[in-house]
C-alpha cells in the first residue's frame, strides 16, 4: 500500500500566508470541506476554491477543524504528539443513526428473548466475526470449511483453523465480561485466548513485548514497506494503563464522549500501540466489541464488522495512515469505522428479514413434504429455530420412543436430503442443521 502524502500542518502554512490570503482563509474556513472530511492526499488533486491554491485551501480546512478539535487524554504518538478528533456532521449523523438502530429493536430480536432463540441469530454472526477477523490477520481457509468446523465442534487441523476457533472463543468470552471494567489482566486474558497455539513464541501469549525484544512493526506485505512503527516497548505498561482508564471513563477529558466514538478510539489505540508479538488487530477488534456491549449496544452481539473490513482491507489500513499522516487526527478512523458499523447494521437487517421469510416458507413446506414422516417434520421444525442444536440417533430415539434403527433411518434420510450435516464426535455420530435447512423448496422431493 502506498503511504499517503503527509499533510502540511496549519502552523507551517500560516507562516507563509500574507495578510490578504490569511483573511481569505478565515473567510472560507468551514465552508470548503463539503462534509466529506477529505485528507490532504485527496485534496491536493482536486480543484481548489477560486483565489486559493491547494495549500491555502488546506489551511482553511485545517483551521475549521482545529478550532473544534478534542484531545484524547493519554493517547499520544511515539514522538509525544497528542491525538485529537472532531465531530463533523458526517460523524454526528452516523452516530445518531447507529443509536437509533442498535439501541432499539430490529426485526424480531429483542433483548429479553430466550437464550435459545437469541442463539439462533447470534451464532451466525459470532462465527462470521471469528472467521473474517482471523482472515484479516492471515488465516487461510474457506468460510464454508471454517463454519462447518465451528458448528460441528471439530478440532482445528492447522494454524488458520486454530486462529478461527480462538476468535470464536474470545467472542464468547467477551459476552461474559461486559459487566467488568477493562484492566491489563482482562486484555492479557483475551490475548491468550486469541493467540493460543498460534504464536512462534508461545511464551509471548498474554504479555506485552519487552524492551529486550525486537519491536514489531506493520509492513506492506507486497513490498515490505514500513507502514507503522509503534511506540517503544518500555512505554507499553503505562500506555496500557492509560488505555484502560480511557475505556472505563476514568480520565479527565472535557466534554461528553459518545460511547460509539469511545469504542472506535479504543479499537484504534490498541492497534496503534501494537503491544503484542502478534494478534494485535484481533485484540483491538475484540476490545471494540467489549466496549460497545458494555455501553448497552446489545445488538452488537449479532454484528460482524470484520466481514466488511475484509472486503475492503485497503480502506481499513488507509484510515490508520490518514490519521498518522495528518497530525494524529483520529476523525479519519472514526468516520471510516462508523461507515462500517452502519453497513453492518444494514446487512443484519437484510439478513433477519431474509431469514424470517425463509423460516416461514420452510415451515409451510415442511407441512406439505410428503417424503417426511411426522418425526422428521418435528425435528426439522425444531432445527429451523435452533440452528446450533445437535441431534444424535440416541436423542432422536428417546424423544420419539422408537427403535434405534428407525431413529437412525430418520436422521440419515435428512442428511441425504442435505438438511442435516453428519459428523463423528468420538465414536458417536451427531447431526447438525445445515445452511440449506431453510431452502427446503430447492431440495428433491
Amino acid at each position: 500500500m502506498k503511504v499517503p502524502a503527509r499533510a502540511p500542518q496549519f502552523a507551517d502554512l500560516a507562516k507563509s500566508l500574507g495578510q490578504n490570503k490569511l483573511s481569505q482563509v478565515f473567510e472560507v474556513m468551514g465552508k470548503v470541506d463539503d462534509g466529506r472530511y477529505l485528507h490532504w492526499d485527496e485534496i491536493r488533486y482536486r480543484e481548489p476554491p477560486h483565489g486559493l491554491d491547494h495549500e491555502q485551501w488546506w489551511a482553511a480546512i485545517k483551521l475549521g477543524r482545529e478550532r473544534n478539535a478534542r484531545v484524547v487524554e493519554g493517547l499520544d504518538s511515539a514522538d509525544g504528539c497528542r491525538f485529537r478528533y472532531t465531530l463533523p456532521d458526517i460523524v454526528l449523523e452516523a452516530v445518531h443513526s447507529i443509536d437509533s438502530q442498535s439501541r432499539g429493536s430490529i426485526g424480531v430480536i429483542e433483548p429479553n428473548m430466550s437464550n435459545t432463540d437469541r442463539n439462533r441469530y447470534m451464532v451466525s454472526s459470532i462465527i462470521e466475526e471469528a472467521i473474517t477477523s482471523s482472515q484479516l490477520e492471515g488465516a487461510a481457509t474457506t468460510r464454508k470449511d471454517a463454519a462447518a468446523m465451528l458448528r460441528s465442534g471439530r478440532q482445528p487441523q492447522d494454524q488458520s483453523e486454530r486462529m478461527i476457533v480462538n476468535n470464536y472463543l474470545a467472542m464468547q468470552k467477551i459476552l461474559e465480561i461486559t459487566d467488568q471494567e477493562l484492566s491489563p489482566e482482562v486484555i492479557f486474558n483475551l490475548h491468550r485466548i486469541l493467540t493460543a497455539g498460534t504464536l512462534k513464541s508461545p511464551g509471548a501469549s498474554g504479555r506485552l513485548q519487552r524492551a529486550d525484544e525486537e519491536r514489531v512493526r506493520v509492513y506492506d506485505e507486497r513490498d515490505n514497506t514500513i507502514l507503522h512503527t509503534p511506540p517503544p516497548a518500555d512505554r507499553l505498561p503505562q500506555r496500557l494503563e492509560y488505555l484502560c482508564d480511557f475505556a472505563n471513563g476514568n480520565t479527565n477529558s472535557k466534554g461528553f464522549l459518545h460511547p460509539v466514538v469511545r469504542a472506535i478510539i479504543l479499537h484504534f489505540w490498541l492497534a496503534y500501540d501494537h503491544p503484542f508479538e502478534d494478534g494485535n488487530g484481533r485484540t483491538a477488534r475484540a476490545l471494540f466489541y467489549w466496549s460497545m456491549l458494555r455501553s448497552g449496544y446489545w445488538l452488537f452481539e449479532y454484528l460482524s464488522i470484520s466481514s466488511l473490513l475484509r472486503k475492503a482491507p485497503g480502506q481499513y489500513a488507509r484510515s490508520y495512515l490518514y490519521t498518522e499522516t495528518d497530525g494524529n487526527d483520529l476523525t479519519y478512523f472514526i468516520a471510516s469505522q462508523l461507515r462500517v458499523i452502519q453497513l453492518s447494521l444494514h446487512a443484519l437487517e437484510k439478513y433477519l428479514d431474509r431469514k424470517q421469510k425463509e423460516i416461514k416458507e420452510a415451515e409451510s413446506r415442511i407441512r406439505d413434504s410428503a417424503w417426511m414422516n411426522h418425526r422428521q417434520r418435528a425435528l426439522v421444525a425444531h432445527a429451523l429455530r435452533h440452528t446450533t442444536h445437535q441431534y444424535s440417533i440416541e436423542s432422536h430415539k428417546n424423544s420419539n420412543k422408537v427403535a434405534y434403527a428407525t431413529a437412525r433411518a430418520d436422521l440419515l434420510a435428512l442428511s441425504a436430503k442435505g438438511i442435516l450435516d453428519q459428523h463423528k464426535q468420538g465414536k458417536k455420530m451427531i447431526f447438525v442443521p445445515n445452511e440449506k435447512l431453510a431452502q427446503l423448496g430447492s431440495l428433491k422431493q
